[in-house]
């Protein structure tokens, strides 16, 4: 099944693209290992986050445009009953999904914090086997949890549009601190002007923090007006972070998944026993909690590292 799979995924084949990533998420028996054995390089990503109703979805349509290829993935909210995603790319992309050159993947968050499905990773490493350089990850949009996106993203753009309570409220939050560049989307609103000096307020504080400067750009999605403007934007910010030490963002995405596949394993490890020791009096939470993951580790035989 694999090396055919992948043969078909390297092609292009969107069919072979979308099984390949349920088959990651769904955790399929040798799914994983297929995966890191697809190789093909790592394409450009660009996270595409900030709260409900900043207009996310139509401007990264309105990237797609200029970025063909490109491959889109849009984290949506996980259907209660079925666990898929409520929303879904059809919806979410009904007209730039399309357009030649352009691959759209929507995937169910099934409850992660920060909006990112833990197949996330998977699609973008597949687009980018399949041939797109560039892959654009929009978030749930949850607002102020939204920072799990600067795990897995080269460059992060964070969506503020007038009248919506951001400002300081986000920055405290961390949504602020991500950012990589500014779209002030919506700027004919009232408000823009405001929203925009206290964004000037989040960049000094920004180069504090980090020691860099995102830049703001003003844009009318819907109308296309500064689409072009964050576009130049967003490569200057990829172009700047390709100098930085790889090794660090490298660090987050394989701690993100180390504990994603400890979560799978205490998921799968019984935890009656250790419950009951607690509700019986016998035992504290925290011991418990640690008999648990170590009962959990116990099950789960140590690797040899990569390479060593």
């Amino acid at each position: 099944m694999w090396p055919e799979l992948s043969s078909a995924v390297r092609r292009g084949d969107a069919r072979a693209i979308g099984r390949f990533i349920r088959a990651v998420d769904d955790r399929l028996p040798g799914a994983e290992e297929a995966l890191d054995a697809l190789g093909g390089p790592r394409p450009t990503v660009v996270g595409i986050t900030g709260p409900p109703g900043a207009g996310k979805s139509t401007l990264l349509g309105r990237l797609a445009e200029l970025w063909r290829p490109v491959g889109l993935v849009a984290v949506d909210p996980s259907s209660p009953f079925s666990g898929g995603a409520l929303l879904g790319d059809r919806l979410r992309f009904s007209a730039v999904a399309r357009e030649p050159g352009v691959q759209a993947v929507s995937l169910a968050s099934r409850g992660a914090l920060g909006g990112l499905s833990r197949a996330t990773e998977a699609a973008v490493r597949v687009l980018g086997a399949a041939g797109y350089p560039r892959v654009l990850v929009e978030t749930v949009g949850v607002g102020q949890s939204e920072v799990e996106v600067a795990t897995l993203a080269d460059v992060t753009c964070v969506v503020l549009v007038p009248g919506l309570g951001d400002g300081v409220q986000a920055m405290k939050a961390g949504l602020l601190e991500i950012a990589d560049v500014f779209a002030l989307n919506k700027a004919d609103r009232p408000g823009a002007r405001r929203l925009a000096s206290e964004l000037d307020v989040a960049v000094d504080h920004i180069f504090a923090l980090r020691g860099v400067r995102p830049e703001r750009v003003s844009t009318e999605a819907t109308a296309g007006r500064g689409v072009s403007e964050l576009a130049a934007s967003i490569d200057r910010a990829v172009a700047q972070a390709a100098l930085l030490d790889p090794r660090e963002r490298a660090r987050r995405r394989l701690f993100a998944l180390a504990l994603d596949a400890l979560h799978d394993r205490l998921a799968a490890t019984p935890g009656e026993p250790f419950v009951d020791s607690v509700v019986g009096g016998r035992s504290g939470p925290y011991a418990a909690a640690r008999a648990w993951a170590e009962a959990a580790m116990a099950e789960y035989p140590g690797r040899d590292t990569p390479g060593a």
